[in-house]
């Protein structure tokens, strides 16, 4: 039952990231809002020359991540999910019960992604996700999946381990332990919880990673903004 929960979860991410790329933004201009712009080289040759992203993009990226239709719909199917397996059982079901999983899931998120970009600021890091300038499937896999606990650093943007994205995950799912579940859970299910929430920010960075959005697409012209994805780089270069 935990193993095709976890599944779940994981194909449920990968879709909502894959939407969320769809969506992105095209109202901010290219200058103040790409973290990565190309550059010509002596030789003629395209490279691409990082640039920290702006406050705007960060908090507009913020705001979506924690508070957008995404999160919203992620934790509305997340919570039919524990509806389905009642857990926590204490919960009961009907409405009352699916509202306060929905309350439960939204929180937990919210929580982790507040915990994410407050840490990236105070650590000065990066927290967009950029696509591999490999080619390749394994290798921009590869880069998918060691990117959920990387950022950049620095003018030059160098990745780094990121211990905010490490303990994100496991923020929200402390918090709710000890906040507001059932007195019977502990450390080890937040632990177990905030695994879920790892691999589902992996599932977001292969979709990103992936999945290509077109600016002329209806839902960019809705100006909703992206998630923890760069707004304007091309994928494999």
């Amino acid at each position: 039952m935990e193993i095709r929960r976890a599944l779940l979860l994981l194909s449920i991410a990968a879709v909502m990231a894959t939407l969320s790329v769809m969506a992105k933004s095209q109202s901010l201009s290219y200058s103040e809002s790409s973290p990565v712009t190309a550059a010509t080289s002596v030789s003629g040759q395209a490279v691409l020359v990082y640039v920290r992203p702006t406050a705007r993009t960060k908090l507009n990226n913020y705001i979506f991540d924690a508070y957008g239709p995404y999160p919203i719909a992620g934790a509305a199917v997340a919570a039919g999910i524990s509806q389905w397996s009642n857990a926590p059982p204490e919960w009961n079901q009907g409405a009352e019960g699916f509202t306060k999983r929905f309350g439960s899931d939204f929180a937990i998120a919210a929580i982790g992604t507040t915990a994410r970009y407050g840490l990236a600021e105070a650590f000065k890091e990066d927290t967009l996700y950029y696509r591999c300038e490999c080619s390749g499937v394994w290798p921009r896999t590869s880069h998918a999946v060691t990117s959920a606990l990387m950022a950049r650093r620095g003018e030059d943007g160098h990745r780094v381990f990121s211990f905010s994205a490490l303990v994100a995950p496991y923020a929200g799912t402390m918090t709710a332990v000890y906040g507001w579940y059932p007195n019977r859970y502990g450390a080890k299910d937040a632990f177990r919880m905030g695994n879920y929430g790892l691999l589902a920010y992996v599932g977001e960075n292969l979709a990103l990673e992936f999945f290509h959005s077109s600016p002329h697409s209806l839902l960019a012209r809705m100006h909703l903004k992206s998630t923890h994805g760069s707004p304007s780089q091309e994928p494999g270069q």
